[in-house]
């Protein structure tokens, strides 16, 4: 006879007890493959984020800090280098391209980043897509994701040690903190590049360094922007990023550019010891998931026990209308089987849809674009589990099957 009728007959039968067991069992595998899809995006979306930083100078101070506020743009101070440094490395054959980040200043709660044109072009690669670059001081060239508008003229605020400004968002602490002296006009907008610089405002550091009263680099007032910085002294900055010429002289400029008051390293350096660090993490994680797992399994395997043995009779009549041990075996067997796998792709869907959402919070929060997207990873995880389910519907039906239908009946 074919079982499928009784099977679907015992889960009509306990369909409450089948709902709550498939969401147990999803529940379970949820955390597994949220873990492991989050872990991967973050990943893949940091990796993405420092491509435009082939080599960071700063001051000696720590490289990972560096790495943060630079790529990242999270609000820290960090130690000044001398400015001169700038047109060492303009003179140098080695380097294709170098510029200055200056930070500190706010807007409405984005960033503002004194630079040059060529690392605002990332060195010819990108255009704005609205408008135009900066061509003179007080000019500014927003980021996609900036919620202002071509011709809008904004006044600067100096940021103010442990205030977390909100993107989008001037609160009281910017409005008492304002350059009333500076004002910027918006000229231009540039394409998405799915990281933090999306909400950056970028405008020619000669503009920093004159809001701060320390100049503007050149000796002429109305003098070109960017390199050659000329004066006699020029201002202090905190990070330069540097575009090595060839790969092999990249490896040169950050041994010439660790010593003598500087510090020279590449993102990937420090985004290894991080990935190492959430390699841990995530292995501890994965394990607590694992854990979690077993527990869960192990309390459904209990519940289905418990309802196999309510059932005993019913398959006791079977065995006594001429069933065999193996059709109330298979019975048993592909009902279990398919309350584990029901629960499996319930988890995966969730696990999915879990680790979307906290994508999307962490996006919101870091301006870094990270999308969770499905990998072999997951599916050999729903695979194991979809493994150990079947061993535990084989555990059920040879309790089902056992004993004499008799016994079950005089029961």
């Amino acid at each position: 006879m074919n079982p499928l009728p009784m099977v679907w007959a015992d889960l009509r039968a306990m369909r409450w007890s089948a709902l709550i067991t498939v969401l147990l069992i999803g529940i379970a595998v949820a955390i597994g493959v949220a873990v492991s899809a989050q872990e991967r995006a973050m990943r893949q979306a940091s990796a993405r984020a420092s491509d435009d930083f082939p080599l960071i100078i700063g001051a000696p101070s720590s490289q990972t800090q560096l790495v943060l506020t630079a790529v990242y743009l999270q609000a820290e101070a960090l130690p000044l280098m001398d400015g001169n440094i700038l047109n060492t490395l303009a003179q140098d054959p080695r380097v294709a391209g170098a510029a200055p980040l200056a930070y500190g200043d706010i807007v409405q709660g984005y960033p503002v980043v004194g630079t040059t044109q060529n690392f605002v072009t990332r060195w010819g690669r990108l255009q704005p897509i609205e408008g135009r670059l900066f061509e003179q001081e007080n000019e500014a060239v927003i980021g996609f994701s900036v919620k202002l508008a071509l011709g809008d003229a904004v006044m600067p605020s100096h940021g103010v040690a442990g205030h977390a400004p909100t993107p989008g968002v001037a609160d009281e602490a910017e409005a008492e903190n304002r350059h009333e002296h500076t004002q910027l006009k918006i000229v231009g907008r540039l394409p998405q590049l799915n990281s933090p610089w999306d909400r950056a405002i970028l405008i020619p550091v000669e503009s920093v360094w004159e809001t701060h009263g320390l100049g503007n680099g050149h000796r002429m007032d109305d003098g070109p922007l960017g390199p050659p910085f000329d004066a006699e002294k020029v201002p202090n900055v905190p990070a330069i990023v540097a575009k090595p010429a060839q790969v092999a002289q990249a490896y040169q400029l950050r041994s010439t550019y660790r010593q003598n008051g500087t510090m020279a390293l590449f993102p990937a350096e420090v985004l290894v010891q991080l990935y190492q660090a959430m390699g841990n993490v995530k292995e501890w994680l994965v394990l607590a998931a694992m854990i979690n797992n077993i527990i869960v399994f192990l309390a459904i395997l209990l519940l289905l026990v418990t309802l196999v043995g309510l059932r005993r009779r019913r398959y006791a009549i079977l065995r006594a209308l001429g069933a065999t041990r193996g059709y109330v075996a298979c019975i048993v067997g592909l009902g279990a089987t398919i309350l584990m796998t029901a629960g499996c792709g319930v988890g995966l869907v969730m696990g999915w849809g879990g680790a979307w959402l906290v994508s999307h919070f962490l996006t919101s929060q870091t301006g870094i674009v990270i999308d969770p997207r499905p990998s072999m990873d997951e599916f050999r995880l729903i695979g194991l589990m979809i493994g150990i389910g079947s061993l535990c519907a084989m555990l059920l039906a040879a309790l089902a099957a056992r004993g004499e239908p008799t016994t079950a009946l005089r029961g």
